[in-house]
């Protein structure tokens, strides 16, 4: 994620039965992801740290799937089984938001740029700092 002054955006799936809240700054780096999991979905990230994610409605209504490692907890709305966010394998200190799912992109610059998660191994280095604290210098 590009730093710099955030402010909280809601969002949830489709039903409504699960909200939370991401703290964005105006221009937002995000990721299409090519992966089995992402390319199905059309999941696109914006990865943020733990401290700039909560979730604000339904955790009762939520289920969770993973494979592979089991590192990545994909969670799920039980009732219209939108993925709205997820603690993803390259980022388990924070949440991948699907920006599909915030409630609008208004004012937001979403930087959409390719992932290569087809070889993730490769690749998943490249999105460990997005959800560190941005330190001020």
């Amino acid at each position: 994620m590009i730093q710099g002054a955030t402010s909280w955006r809601s969002g949830g799936c489709h039903c409504g039965a699960v909200r939370f809240e991401a703290a964005l700054p105006a221009v937002v780096e995000a990721q299409s992801c090519n992966c089995s999991m992402c390319q199905k979905v059309g999941f696109i990230h914006i990865i943020v740290p733990e401290s700039r994610f909560r979730l604000t409605a339904g955790a009762e209504a939520i289920t969770t799937y993973s494979f592979n490692t089991g590192v990545a907890q994909h969670t799920f709305c039980k009732v219209c089984g939108v993925k709205a966010f997820y603690r993803p394998r390259s980022n388990p200190d924070g949440w991948s938001v699907n920006a599909r799912c915030l409630d609008t992109t208004d004012g937001l610059d979403l930087r959409i740029e390719p992932f290569d998660g087809q070889n993730w191994e490769a690749h998943a280095a490249d999105l460990a700092h997005l959800s560190k604290e941005a330190v001020d210098g």
